[in-house]
């Protein structure tokens, strides 16, 4: 078994263990730097980010390979990348670029397994008369429409 395919057999093992974590992104270089970035429910705590680098490096032998590791958390600012994501962040402002529309921010009110649903406020113009109104908007998208969304603070 090479490098890769042992380090990815320890973080599928270290996640088995830990179900409240999952996996955000793993990213083995050519010169064996390891970095994982995880996320979890309700969230990643630094004692979690220490049991799953443990996890995976007291697996691994130093003299057979000499790699480094880093395991960190998503932070709030990040992209999010799936769908589980989406769901525990209910109730919060997100950013959505959708290609060929401009940005928008909105409340994620919804979130399921093949969309989500986006609500926020907006001045129009009124229908009769001088003047604009406020007017609730709600959008829904399919997670395959949404080029990148993240948390807004």
């Amino acid at each position: 078994m090479n490098f890769k395919e042992e380090v990815s057999r320890l973080v599928e093992l270290a996640l088995a263990t830990m179900p409240h974590l999952f996996l955000i992104e793993l990213n083995i270089s050519a010169d064996k730097t390891v970095k994982i970035i995880l996320d979890g429910d309700p969230e990643v705590r630094l004692e979690d980010c220490m049991q799953f680098s443990r996890a995976i490096e007291h697996e691994l032998d130093r003299e057979e390979h000499d790699f480094a590791l880093e395991v960190s958390s998503a932070g709030v600012g990040s992209p999010l990348v799936q769908k589980r994501q989406f769901l525990k962040n209910i109730g919060r402002q997100l950013e959505v670029v959708v290609p060929g529309e401009k940005p928008f921010k909105g409340l994620l009110i919804e979130a399921n397994e093949e969309q989500i649903a986006l609500q926020w406020k907006q001045r129009e113009p009124k229908p009769v008369g001088k003047g604009k109104i406020t007017v609730t908007k709600k959008k829904t998208l399919a997670y395959e429409a949404i080029d990148r969304a993240r948390v807004v603070l």
